[in-house]
């Protein structure tokens, strides 16, 4: 499959959309560097926080940053599955194709 043809790292659910992530607790900054795709062919956003992940102290890092990358407000970010793993499901509320037109446009530049 053609790199265009690939799926992005989120997809539409009733309410939003889920997002994958590929997280890095202790990276020095708070920072969303681009799609990566796993060694099975899933395709994440790659990100990273300075804080450690403590206490859920890089889950919540995580989440305002994804927030912010959605232009969303915190509140409407949610972990769903990966508390304590470094592949991470999150759901942001919101109009689906308004969120997938945001985050396309933002990780096409990052």
């Amino acid at each position: 499959m053609a790199a265009d043809e690939t799926l992005p790292p989120w997809s539409a659910v009733v309410g939003g959309l889920t997002l994958a992530v590929r997280a890095t607790p202790r990276g020095g900054r708070d920072a969303i560097e681009g799609i990566v795709e796993l060694s099975d062919g899933r395709r994440v956003v790659k990100a990273r926080v300075a804080v450690a992940a403590e206490d859920g102290k890089a889950n919540a890092a995580l989440a305002k940053l994804v927030a912010k990358a959605a232009g969303v407000p915190a509140s409407a970010v949610s972990l769903t599955h990966g508390a304590t793993a470094r592949l991470k499901i999150f759901h942001i509320a919101g109009d689906p194709a308004a969120l997938a037109a945001r985050l396309g446009a933002l990780l096409t530049t990052v």
